[in-house]
């Protein structure tokens, strides 16, 4: 009687961990790794931002677009702002150019 209840105590432990494991791999295997990651980096009069896909670099902007002089941007949450949409763009198969009106919409200082 003994060894009864002992395997029975053994065997569901073992299932109760087995489930609990299962559920871990489920769960990791769903969490996605981002593809497209965004990033600022400082230049010599401001910042600038960089699109990753895979560790391999798609865009490395280091002045503001569409403008007519040469400047980078001001802080480093107004590039962080153009790459976030650059990112949005690049996700919906969009062209990632970036028009004065929308550096307007997010208030980008021209």
């Amino acid at each position: 009687m003994m060894i009864t209840n002992t395997q029975q105590f053994f065997w569901s432990t073992i299932q109760k961990n087995l489930i609990i494991f299962i559920l871990l791999l489920l769960f990791a295997s769903c969490a996605k790794k981002e593809a497209l990651t965004a990033a600022s980096f400082k230049t010599n009069s401001g910042w600038g931002y960089t699109i990753v896909y895979k560790e391999k670099i798609l865009i490395k902007q280091s002045i503001i677009p569409v403008v007519s002089n040469a400047k980078s941007f001001e802080t480093e949450s107004d590039a962080l702002k153009v790459a976030a949409l650059v990112k949005q763009k690049l996700k919906q198969n969009l062209s990632p150019t970036v028009t004065k009106n929308e550096l307007i919409l997010l208030k980008i200082k021209l």
